[in-house]
């Protein structure tokens, strides 16, 4: 709608107007209260929310903590000799393997954290 449709229905000049907005707006309401009636049919027809004993408890030994190890990666074999290339198939699940040196790896002292921190960089 443009201003100068709203310039004119908000004029005070005519009853059959202001009859119109009102029924657009009594119309939009019903919508709304038709809206939140269909809201409550449908939550009605859901399953009822747990109760207290029915939720999920800690194990018996405790909370169960993360494990954390470095991995390293799986090189796959060249083919310099000639033999036939390595298919899908010949390749194991896992792509990585337990790591020989298990020390977390830091940072070089005098270089930054991270690109766009705003520090030097490798020096």
């Amino acid at each position: 709608m443009s201003t100068a449709t709203y310039v004119l229905l908000a004029a005070p000049s005519g009853g059959l107007k202001v009859t119109v907005v009102f029924i657009v707006g009594l119309v939009i309401a019903g919508a709304l209260i038709w809206a939140v009636r269909i809201g409550m049919r449908v939550m009605d027809r859901e399953p009822d929310r747990p109760r207290a004993d029915e939720q999920p408890h800690l194990p018996d030994g405790g909370a169960v903590h993360e494990e954390s190890e470095m991995r390293e990666p799986d090189e796959i074999p060249l083919n310099a000799d000639g033999s036939p290339r390595l298919m899908p198939y010949q390749l194991h699940h896992s792509g990585s393997r337990r790591g020989e040196d298990q020390n977390r790896r830091r940072w070089l002292p005098g270089s930054s954290g991270a690109f766009g921190s705003g520090g030097p960089g490798h020096v």
